[in-house]
């Protein structure tokens, strides 16, 4: 069943104009988390304004700004229990950033690069494959869950293209889909999980879309809840 409502789902996130809702997604209860031409709804991950300095809205995207004063994630200012996320992402071959969720906690810094603020917690990752983080272990590939768990099958994501992810959290019950194909599923509440996420993790939090020195490229942002 969660096959097909997956498979539904991404259908029709490919029949949508960018950053629209068709009818049959809105009859579903999908709604828009952005809106492709404003950053309402989005703050700082401290909570602070929206990080303007090292992000930006262009073609009906959030993009992140590569930047030598500092780099700041960004996240929903709504927080999420059970739900689906649908987003698009465009990156080149040697891109890295991530979307984070079930967010641990927030870490603040400043170094001789400038500000940084970092969600912590679990990430889904967005990676090229020629990226050296990624390309160092299966675990930090796109949409492993990262450094935990690699996707199996492993999609090779495009490049300079738009993909098209979703992740399911039911709970803390947990599947990353990649261009259709889904290649990751967990509960985040496992022991052995739990070890490796260095404690529980919440059941509420924000989403966070991180700025990973690289530029990246979201829009079609959609959440339903569960």
């Amino acid at each position: 069943m969660k096959i097909v409502l997956a498979l539904f789902t991404l259908s029709l996130a490919w029949a949508a104009e960018p950053n629209r809702l068709t009818d049959a997604e809105r009859a579903a209860g999908w709604r828009l988390l952005f809106d492709g031409a404003t950053t309402n709804g989005w703050l700082e991950i401290t909570g602070k304004p929206f990080s303007s300095n090292c992000w930006t809205i262009e073609d009906g995207s959030l993009k992140a700004l590569v930047r030598t004063d500092g780099f700041q994630d960004i996240r929903t200012k709504e927080t999420f229990t059970s739900f689906e996320l649908q987003f698009d992402w465009k990156m080149g071959r040697d891109g890295n950033s991530g979307v984070k969720y079930l967010i641990q906690k927030v870490d603040e810094w400043t170094n001789k690069a400038g500000r940084q603020a970092r969600a912590r917690g679990l990430e889904y990752q967005l990676a090229g494959d020629a990226n050296p983080d990624a390309a160092s272990d299966p675990r930090r590939a796109a949409a492993s869950l990262y450094s935990i768990i690699a996707p199996a099958p492993k999609v090779t994501p495009l490049v300079d293209e738009f993909n098209h992810s979703l992740l399911i959290v039911e709970g803390h019950h947990v599947q990353h889909w990649l261009n259709g194909t889904k290649v990751v599923e967990f509960d985040a509440d496992a022991p052995e999980a739990l070890k490796q996420l260095g404690g529980a993790v919440p059941k509420t939090s924000p989403i966070s879309l991180q700025n990973h020195s690289s530029e990246v490229w979201f829009r079609n942002i959609k959440v339903r809840e569960r």
